[in-house]
């Protein structure tokens, strides 16, 4: 049920008066005797980011684990769709893993999107991290399949990105099952949360 008028004007006065406290929860409102209830899957709620997937601080990010080349030859996306650079990270065991996206002025969607505020699409954003989570799942499970979108799930947009800057998406795989696929994804840049999302992929059988 979306929150009142009233309470959202309270939340946004709670959430700048107690920074630190939780999304979720009862709060007793200062002049009535009820309390209000709240929950992230609210609208309008300013809650704190979510926990890094990775810390990139602790990974050796000058190292290449897959070249773009490589990342190609499992992928089938070609021309302007070859939007990773590489991957730095692979922990098999965890499932988890990091790629990289340097973002140029000369990058292909810079010249309409948009005209002298350049900004890295966030449709773009998204299937990048499509594609790295396309990469897990295929070391982790030997999948021979296209995988496909299927769905995207608690996406928010936090940050922008512009050039130029480094983009690190990151994938961590939650299920794999017979026909798909899910994994929790993130993209940090200068060490913030750009963007989160929930992506499921859905696996098609190679086409003949």
């Amino acid at each position: 049920m979306p929150l009142k008028p009233s309470a959202r004007r309270f939340w946004k006065f709670a959430q700048k008066k107690w920074p630190s406290r939780p999304c979720t929860g009862t709060w007793l409102h200062p002049r009535k005797s009820r309390t209000l209830s709240l929950s992230v899957g609210e609208p309008e709620l300013n809650c704190m980011p979510p926990k890094l997937l990775a810390d990139l601080d602790s990974m050796d990010l000058t190292k290449i684990c897959l070249t773009k080349e490589q990342i190609y030859e499992s992928l089938p996306h070609r021309f302007e769709f070859m939007l990773l650079d590489g991957i730095r990270h692979v922990d098999l065991e965890a499932k988890l893993i990091v790629a990289f996206r340097d973002v140029r002025e000369d990058d292909w969607w810079f010249r309409g999107h948009v005209p002298g505020r350049p900004l890295l699409p966030g449709v773009l954003m998204l299937e990048m991290a499509a594609q790295v989570s396309a990469i897990m799942a295929k070391l982790v499970e030997g999948i021979d399949g296209f995988i496909a979108f299927g769905g995207i799930d608690k996406c928010k947009f936090r940050d922008v990105v512009t050039a130029p800057e480094t983009l690190y998406l990151v994938s961590v795989g939650t299920e794999y099952r017979k026909r798909r696929v899910v994994s929790e994804t993130q993209g940090i840049a200068n060490g913030k949360l750009v963007f989160q999302a929930t992506i499921t992929g859905v696996i098609l059988p190679e086409s003949s």
